[in-house]
This record gives C-alpha cells, structure tokens and sequence, in this order.
C-alpha cells in the first residue's frame, strides 16, 4: 500500500467509517468527467441536507483521487452510491435516481437502523407534550387543547401532529374558517401526512355535522319513524355536533343495517369520518369496526 493509499484509507475511516458507527452515510463514488454525476450529484445533496436531522450523512469520493477505496468497493462505473451504518455497506442505493426513489430508500433504511439523530430525540421530547394535548382534546377542554398545541407549533413549526393536533383543537373550537386556513398554510410535504388527513376529516366532519337546538325533540321524531333515515341521519349530525359519539355511531349504524346503500352510503361514509377523528388506534374505534364489519360482512 503506498502513502497515497495510506492516506486515503485513513480519510476514509474519519469520514465514513467513524461517523457510521452513529450514522447513516451515503458514500456516493462520482467523478468529475462523468455526465451523469452531474444529475445525480444536486439530487443526493438535497436529499442528504434534508435528511441530515435524522442521521444522515453524505461522503464524496472521487474514484480518480479514491482508486484505492474505489477498488476495495469493486465500483466499476460511476455514479455508484452505497450506504454504511457501523463500518459495513449495508445497501445499494444507486439504482435510486430521483429525489422521491431516495427517500423511499432513505425511509426504509432508517426506520430499521438504530440511528442517532436530532429528529428521534426530537420525537421523542415531543411525544409526551403532544399527548398532553391530545388528552386535552379527547376530555373536550379545546381551549387548553388549542393552547398546548400553538406551544408547540412554536417549537417545531409544520410537524405534522402538532399541526393536526393545533387544527382538530380549532375545529373543537368552533373555529372552522381558521382551521381551513391552517391546513391551507402547511407545506406540501407537511400536508400529505396521515396526521393531517385524520384533522381534514375533523373539518369536513364539523361542517357538515350540523348543531341541532332540539335534540331530545328530534330523537323523538325518529322514535316515531324508525324508517326515516335521512331523519335519523340527522340526529346522529346532531349528536357528533355534541359529542355524542356512541348515540350517533348507532344511528349510523342503524342506517347501514338497514340499508347500507342509502344516499350513496353518506351513513357509511360519515362513520368512516368519524372513525378517523377519534383515531384508528383508539379502542372505541376497534368496537365500533367490528361492529360496521358484523353489518357488512355478517
């Protein structure tokens, strides 16, 4: 091994195999005559800086000043582009050309390695705070819910719960045109996630679950007209508007019972909704599941 080599290999150790041992690192292979280096190149840098908060780290190697490195990874051609975790290529991202086809990649990586970052100790000083809020939420106090979850927003602007969390506490509020107009305002990265598709329901719930004045009154009616379901489809919009979520999932279900096609399965659908406020891992939801698939599938 010459000196040259010497150099490299420890090079190499300070900037990939060490900081491996916590990280994630991309060892991209390039050279400055290869043309499609130079479409890869931009691509790796913007997804290795967006991804640098959970724990991912880029290395450069050109293969012309890198021979020796370059040989030990058998590389080829260029570009090439694997990734290390605790000193060992662990996978091979070059087939990975585009932005989203990286990230995809980068995701499944992460979410199997045990990497320390920002963004997991992040999570993790988060997770207890934005359960606070959802407590708040779920016992009806929207007014603490809403200022737990603006605390928060402060914190980590645009994290997908804490924007759920500060929008469902809107709608909870009453406050549905401000609530529109935050979800409005979120990133298109932000506003594609789970989190905020369960508070878009929340929305769409509230504006379409219309308060009822008289609602004892309004049971009666249906009392006395067991088959009017747009009648009872009413009642249960009054008893979502209420928080009345048990009477008016049986009313929903009474309806898809009794005719799960009726106005286009608008009873089915507004369970659904319903279902995804309350949070498809809550133990209500579970219940009320098993209860819609007994009708369906029964």
């Amino acid at each position: 091994m010459t000196a040259a080599d010497k150099e490299a290999v420890e090079t190499f150790r300070r900037d990939v195999v060490e900081p491996s041992m916590n990280a994630l690192v991309i060892v991209y292979f390039t050279a400055s005559w290869c043309g499609p280096c130079k479409a890869l190149g931009p691509v790796i840098d913007k997804v290795s800086t967006a991804y640098a908060d959970k724990g991912v780290v880029l290395a450069k190697l050109d293969i012309d000043e890198n021979k020796f490195i370059a040989a030990q990874f058998q590389v080829r051609s260029v570009p090439t582009v694997y990734a290390m975790f605790q000193g060992q290529p662990i996978a091979d991202l070059t087939p990975a050309r585009t932005e989203s086809q990286l990230k995809a990649m980068l995701d499944q990586l992460l979410a199997q390695l045990p990497i320390q970052s920002e963004s997991a100790d992040q999570e993790a000083e988060l997770e207890p705070l934005i359960a606070m809020g959802e407590e708040a939420l779920a016992a009806g106090d929207a007014d603490r819910a809403l200022s737990l979850f603006d605390q928060l927003a402060q914190m980590v602007p645009d994290h997908p719960a804490v924007a759920s969390g500060q929008v469902r506490a809107l709608v909870a509020a009453g406050r549905h045109d401000e609530a529109e107009a935050a979800i409005a305002a979120l990133p298109e990265e932000a506003a594609k996630a789970p989190a905020i598709a369960r508070a878009r329901s929340a929305l769409a719930l509230a504006r379409e679950a219309t308060p009822v004045d008289d609602l004892s009154g309004l049971e009666a009616q249906v009392a006395a007209n067991p088959d009017d379901h747009a009648l009872r489809y009413e009642l249960a919009g009054g008893q979502m508007a209420a928080g009345e979520r048990d009477a008016a999932a049986d009313h929903l279900l009474h309806i898809v019972a009794a005719d799960r096609e009726w106005s286009d399965g608008a009873a089915r659908q507004r369970l659904l909704k319903l279902f995804e406020v309350v949070g498809l891992e809550d133990p209500w939801v579970s219940s009320q599941r098993r209860r819609l698939s007994a009708i369906l599938f029964g």
